[in-house]
């Protein structure tokens, strides 16, 4: 299979194409190579890639429409796996542009792409940060979203509505996955475990959000791959169940699914940085700080749905996961 994935240099990105090519697949990455976070660690993750023979990599923006078409024009893809974005909720207080930018023209432009393509199914990262306000766990593709608390989770949910308008208008088999913490190798150095490591190893205070009084679904990123590749290889079909007179907002009578994609054990962020300090051999020393605009206490993901889909399990807790991620950081950094 002719796969294209966006956002090829970012830590999902990076490794969906390197689990397709380990399968066999024909993979053409492209990223910007944003300088958000340390460029360095991207383009690392791209020459890991260029070991194999059955890799491409161009350097594209998703904002830049005459880009994208130019590549849907020149190439021939049997899917697409978009994960290119402008990430992260705290940056969206202060930088609001970069994700309309990135995350609604881009997807706009990607879209657009596939359908004048011959690509069969297209699927697409979500967020678990789309559930916002709402309070009852565990999250459900089910439940209304229509209450973001971030306009990062704002341009997700919208990702979310213009791909079912696509599936409804155009046909195409769209698949949006709400990705719940992911962590592990490779990981972003704006997210929590990595920040959490470099402040224990460098013996700084780290920053504590809520005084520790959240509780996240961290997810594996292997587990997250396994994902997506079930996702990839089952295109969307309409729900011949859907009712319009009682709408479910994760399927459709279009080509259109949304589903959850997680750990289904949610920690509490406190034992998160427990395991993570047994892994390290070092205590952290805690600036507990209080709660940030744009978080939420809790996540947890009801993944019943994926799972009945594709038999999707995850297998991997933070006992496991978190000393990986440990050993990876410290031979990248040579510490």
């Amino acid at each position: 299979m002719r796969v294209l994935v966006t956002g090829a240099a970012g830590f999902i990105g990076h490794a969906t194409a390197a689990a397709l090519l380990r399968r066999g697949d024909r993979v053409t990455g492209i990223d910007n190579l944003s300088d958000y976070y340390d460029v360095r660690l991207k383009q690392a993750r791209v020459d890991r890639l260029r070991d194999h023979e059955r890799f491409s990599f161009e350097l594209a923006d998703v904002a830049n429409g005459n880009q994208i078409a130019s590549l849907f024009a020149l190439s021939k893809f049997d899917a697409v796996v978009h994960l290119a974005a402008q990430a992260g909720v705290r940056y969206s207080l202060t930088h609001p542009h970069a994700y309309i930018d990135a995350n609604i023209v881009g997807f706009l432009n990607v879209l657009e792409g596939v359908r004048n393509s011959s690509a069969r199914h297209l699927v697409f990262a979500s967020s678990s940060s789309v559930y916002g306000a709402n309070g009852k766990l565990p999250f459900s593709e089910h439940d209304n979203v229509d209450h973001p608390v971030s306009l990062y989770a704002a341009t997700k949910k919208s990702n979310e509505l213009m791909a079912h308008s696509y599936a409804h208008l155009y046909g195409i088999r769209c698949t949006g996955l709400r990705f719940f913490t992911v962590y592990g190798p490779w990981g972003r150095p704006d997210m929590a475990l990595f920040l959490f490591t470099k402040g224990i190893l460098s013996g700084e205070p780290i920053p504590v959000f809520n005084h520790g009084k959240m509780v996240r679904d961290f997810t594996y990123v292997d587990d997250i791959v396994e994902g997506v590749l079930r996702v990839l290889d089952q295109p969307a079909a309409p729900d011949a169940s859907w009712r319009p007179d009682a709408p479910d907002p994760a399927s459709s009578r279009a080509p259109y699914r949304v589903y959850n994609i997680g750990n289904g054990r949610p920690v509490e962020l406190l034992r998160y940085i427990e395991v993570l300090e047994k892994a390290i051999g070092k205590k952290a020393l805690l600036d507990l700080q209080p709660m940030q605009n744009g978080d939420v206490l809790a996540t947890t993901a009801d993944v019943s749905a994926l799972e009945q889909a594709v038999q999707y399990r995850p297998k991997t807790p933070v006992e496991v996961g978190i000393p990986r991620f440990v050993e990876w950081y410290r031979s990248y950094y040579r510490i």
